[in-house]
């Protein structure tokens, strides 16, 4: 007899997959990454604001640099030009001083117009306008050394005159004494310059220049004395051009407004022994009488304000204060 086999063990349902437990502590690294993570980003942020706070500072710092630099330099920028001013302004006051020392030289000087103070007073004003403006201070210290070049070579002319006499003549031997040099005199057609017959002519174009009559130095009864007391007459209108104010006074207060009158009485007052009408003997026998002026001899009071205005003439410098 045959046995019957063992029913097959009913089947065990068993899970798709094998159920482990989760491991331990996963959970704790991913909290610790994300804080570490969060962390760093963090601290990157932090660095990136201190980084920008730090860059903005340090242009904020260069920038005071910069302004604190600027400043330095305008202050340097300001003592340069202050002491370029002073620097000018003391050159300024070393031209004026050689000048006003050059002019001061020429004290006593009775022919006007040699030193034309007026023009150095206007001088030391503009100086004083300008002291802060450094162009114009150049121009002003060179135009006062200009001034002091142009007195120098006047000076230096009438030294040369003084110390020759071209014409040989005793109208220049005596123009050169009464004029110190600053007055010429040339022996040419008087007549023609004045406009008629004269032993001498002043022109008022050219105040300071003598002309003598060739042919009146040339006559035979001309002495030395004779040309002595012309020259005095000429000499008068020299000054009486080149003093217009002081010598319109006289001329209207005293003369009449007759500068003929005027300058013979010149002549009368500041050369002893002149008068207007000679004897010139030529030979034992032969005399020439001449009449040398205008036929006028002034008297004593006129004489006294002929003194009064030749004394007010001469030259006087005095500082020029800015």
């Amino acid at each position: 007899m045959t046995a019957l086999p063992e029913p097959p063990p009913a089947p065990v349902s068993a899970p798709l997959g094998p159920s482990l437990p989760p491991p331990r502590g996963s959970r704790a690294w991913t909290i610790t990454l994300a804080v570490l993570l969060l962390a760093a980003l963090a601290g990157l942020a932090f660095f990136l604001v201190q980084s920008i706070d730090a860059q903005r500072r340090l242009g904020e710092l260069e920038r005071r640099i910069d302004e604190q630099q600027r400043q330095i330099e305008d202050q340097d920028r300001t003592i340069r030009e202050q002491q370029e001013r002073v620097d000018e302004k003391e050159a300024f006051g070393a031209a004026m001083r050689a000048l006003m020392g050059d002019a001061a030289a020429l004290n006593g000087t009775v022919v006007g117009g040699v030193v034309p103070l007026a023009d150095y007073a206007a001088l030391a004003a503009e100086a004083w306008a300008s002291r802060w403006d450094g162009d114009a201070m150049a121009a002003v210290i060179a135009r006062a050394e200009e001034a002091r070049a142009s007195l120098d070579a006047r000076r230096s002319a009438a030294e040369a005159e003084v110390a020759q006499n071209a014409s040989g003549t005793a109208f220049e031997t005596a123009i050169d004494e009464l004029g110190g040099g600053f007055a010429t005199s040339v022996l040419d057609d008087a007549s023609a310059t004045c406009g008629r017959p004269a032993y001498g002519c002043v022109s008022s174009d050219v105040p300071t220049v003598i002309h003598f009559d060739a042919a009146g130095n040339g006559q035979p009864y001309m002495t030395d004395w004779l040309r002595t007391g012309i020259a005095y007459h000429e000499f008068a209108h020299v000054l009486q051009f080149t003093h217009p104010e002081a010598s319109e006074g006289v001329a209207d207060s005293v003369f009449g407004g007759d500068y003929e009158v005027m300058a013979d009485c010149f002549a009368l007052t500041l050369l002893p022994g002149w008068t207007l009408d000679h004897t010139v003997w030529v030979s034992d026998f032969e005399y020439w009488e001449v009449s040398i002026g205008y036929g006028v001899a002034c008297d004593a009071g006129q004489q006294q304000a002929i003194r009064d205005w030749y004394g007010a003439l001469p030259l006087v410098v005095e500082p020029i204060s800015q």
